[in-house]
């Protein structure tokens, strides 16, 4: 019997559908898998509005797994012409009439070889990998089964301390259609109307969007919308020169905060909403201003029923470090001329191949438990490591992310980031040698969205021609490579490698969620609170005093 082959477009009868696709079966005895990110080039929801039990599909082969000749299936991957063939059979020459086997015993035979194939599915799909060879301690992950248990559960059943703020570990699913799409629409008319779009916004409010749009454009795209952050920081130096630069540009705001009274936001776009409107008229600039704030309440909403501003919402069971696949982050991120549909669709797969407890698959919950591990055995630092600049912001969402989330009771990991080669040549003496207070947690891309080669120079004075025809991209990997052999072998550093195939919108949508998830399983496993900030206040109690703001 022939079996098919990678390329082949086939028909067979769906068999089953799961959360992460659905099962078909050939008249040659084969099944495959359609997975849920190749049913459709649109976010897909619900798999059944798709394809139904029992219905006939048309489909592409993408890879067999040899082993057993188990499909790897794509509907997407069809164009129209070949999609409709299965609903017409005139477009054929020879309409193929195929047998679809019922029998049970073939059903058992997928079955047996179901979890092993759906997590090679999900792996290749997300493309996140997590290496603990070099953590140099041998952790027991079976003894963190029970507690991994009940976390997880807690997590999905929103019963532990903070459930109120749980809503974005399944957002990338019950997110609002409506609003996601009118985000996409504005964020058209923003790309297509200014020079540059002002995101106000300060902590979980910006540092998502500023950590994806320096990711996926790097830090000197060509784009043509220029996205500049205010709100962040009190600098009279800073907030100074951007006034000046944006009096002779044509500008869009971004105002971002969940109350509308957060101080270094609220002095910003009071500055900048002030500057728009006498370049433009008051009734102009309301069709300028885009807020992102509470649904219902609070002064910025308040403000934008008043004015009449576009208003996006962010939902009251999501806290602001947990944000980045709202409003809060998907619309500067569309505005950078970014894809938050593959974004959103990275975060779903993420979810998907992440809401277990199974510890031998889960690699998010891996990483939280090789932290919590070495966090009992005298580390207190956690140094998160890049190897491209373009990712640095990475590092400071994270430092948020673990930092908020953790650091409460006398308790959690100290976040750091350093971004290599550079900062060997500062911090490399200390991590290799310093005190043993700290392991790294490298962030790595596999292949790199551009690439340069190293010529060839006659006079060969600065030694380098035995590099040459090599692109950076090898030496960065070398570096990488000798400075984890280094720092493993030698400076006795625990080293956890995560990495990603690519860093594009899919790709960095799973890493966010990654994690995010890992995060609330570690804070959960100290037996704190992950939701909650409440040492923040007092500063603020503070500045507000020596301010003399009313009441303090």
């Amino acid at each position: 019997m022939m079996f098919y082959k990678e390329n082949d477009i086939v028909i067979g009868k769906v068999t089953g559908i799961q959360n992460y696709g659905a099962f078909v079966m050939f008249d040659n005895g084969q099944t495959g898998l359609i997975h849920i990110s190749e049913i459709s080039s649109k976010f897909v929801k619900n798999i059944e509005d798709y394809v139904k039990i029992g219905e006939k599909v048309r489909v592409k082969v993408l890879g067999i797994e040899e082993k057993n000749n188990y499909l790897k299936l794509s509907l997407k991957a069809l164009n129209d012409r070949e999609r409709q063939k299965i609903k017409n059979p005139l477009i054929f020459n020879k309409p193929k009439r195929i047998k679809i086997s019922n029998s049970e015993d073939d059903f058992k035979k997928l079955r047996s070889h179901l979890d092993k194939w759906i997590t090679k599915s999900l792996e290749e799909q997300n493309m996140i990998k997590v290496d603990l060879t070099n953590i140099i301690s041998d952790i027991n992950f079976e003894s963190y089964s029970e507690k991994v248990k009940t976390i997880n559960n807690m997590i999905n059943n929103k019963s532990g301390a903070g459930s109120d703020f749980l809503g974005w570990t399944t957002w990338p699913k019950d997110y609002d259609k409506e609003e996601f799409e009118r985000m996409i629409k504005c964020a058209e008319y923003v790309r297509n109307n200014f020079e540059v779009l002002v995101v106000c916004g300060i902590g979980g409010s910006y540092l998502g969007a500023r950590a994806a749009i320096d990711a996926l454009r790097g830090l000197y795209s060509d784009d043509k919308l220029e996205i500049i952050y205010l709100g962040q920081t009190f600098s009279p130096l800073y907030v100074a020169q951007v006034m000046s630069y944006l009096k002779n540009k044509k500008f869009a705001i971004n105002v971002i905060s969940k109350s509308g009274t957060t101080t270094e936001t609220s002095i910003a776009f009071r500055l900048v909403k002030e500057l728009l409107e006498k370049k433009v008229g008051k009734d102009e600039a309301r069709k300028c201003i885009f807020a992102t704030t509470d649904k219902a309440r609070g002064a910025l909403k308040e403000l934008c029923n008043t004015e009449g501003y576009e208003t996006f919402v962010l939902p009251d069971d999501i806290g602001g470090r947990y944000s980045v696949f709202t409003a809060v982050g998907l619309f500067p991120i569309a505005c950078a001329g970014l894809d938050i549909k593959e974004m959103i669709q990275g975060a779903y797969d993420s979810m998907v191949k992440y809401d277990n407890d199974d510890l031998i698959n889960n690699d998010c919950y891996k990483y939280a438990i090789t932290r919590d591990y070495l966090y009992r055995h005298n580390k207190a630092v956690e140094l998160f490591v890049t190897y491209e600049p373009s990712l640095s912001q990475i590092g400071e969402w994270l430092k948020q992310l673990f930092g908020e989330s953790e650091g409460k009771e006398g308790k959690g990991l100290f976040p750091g980031s350093v971004t290599f080669s550079t900062d060997l040549h500062s911090l490399g003496q200390f991590i290799q040698e310093g005190s043993h207070i700290m392991f790294e947690t490298i962030i790595k891309v596999d292949n790199p969205t551009l690439d340069i080669e190293i010529p060839h120079d006659d006079d060969d004075l600065d030694g380098l021609n035995y590099l040459e025809g090599k692109t950076l991209s090898f030496v960065n990997e070398k570096a990488m490579q000798g400075t984890l052999k280094a720092h493993v072998e030698v400076g006795k550093v625990p080293n956890i490698v995560i990495s990603v195939e690519k860093m594009d919108s899919y790709h960095l949508g799973g890493l966010l969620y990654f994690f995010m998830r890992a995060c609330a399983m570690s804070a959960y496993l100290l037996e704190i609170n992950p939701f909650n900030q409440p040492g923040v206040e007092v500063y603020k109690k503070n500045m507000f005093h020596l301010l003399g703001k009313k009441g303090y």
